[in-house]
């Protein structure tokens, strides 16, 4: 991991991807993965160890430690996708037709701009983490690599926010 870090030593970093992603993939399948997705995860977690090799810390964890938990987060980041697919809006477009004398959804627009004003009021870190979450849609985990926070101080951030307001909001009557 030394080399990689300090060099991006290709040699070495093959040589760890000879020895680990056959081991991960065999974690990934026995976790419920199937083949072409644990390779997928595999690759997304060598690729996470190589761009952030000088990240890792051997006084805190074994190297399979460390490899084993890049993986786990990513497996736990697929799952969260799956649990919640996608939906194609085109496909279902034609079924959303309103008629021709519908109102303007001014309901919406005012719990929109209730909404804006209390994340407005929440602290810059408070709103950051909602904003990230919501807007750009990026995992709890994806949140605390881009802001380089622990995951802990995230997810905290978000459940403190979210009691912020829900206390500003109350309910939409």
């Amino acid at each position: 991991m030394r080399a990689i870090a300090k060099s991006r030593d290709r040699a070495a970093f093959s040589s760890l991807f000879g020895y680990f992603a056959p081991r991960i993939k065999t974690y990934l399948m026995q976790s419920g993965v199937g083949q072409e997705r644990a390779e997928d995860l595999v690759q997304e977690t060598m690729v996470m160890a190589w761009r952030k090799a000088a990240l890792y810390q051997p006084e805190k964890a074994a190297v399979s430690t460390w490899l084993f938990q890049i993986a786990r987060n990513k497996l736990i980041d697929h799952l969260r996708r799956y649990k919640y697919p996608e939906i194609d809006f085109d496909e279902h477009s034609s079924d959303l037709v309103a008629d021709e004398d519908a109102e303007t959804p001014t309901l919406a627009g005012q719990i929109g701009e209730r909404v804006s004003v209390a994340v407005r009021r929440l602290t810059q870190a408070q709103r950051e983490v909602i904003e990230l979450s919501f807007y750009e849609e990026l995992s709890h985990s994806q949140i605390a690599e881009r802001l380089a926070l622990p995951l802990g101080t995230v997810k905290s951030r978000i459940r403190i926010a979210f009691d912020l307001l829900r206390k500003e909001l109350g309910t939409f009557e």
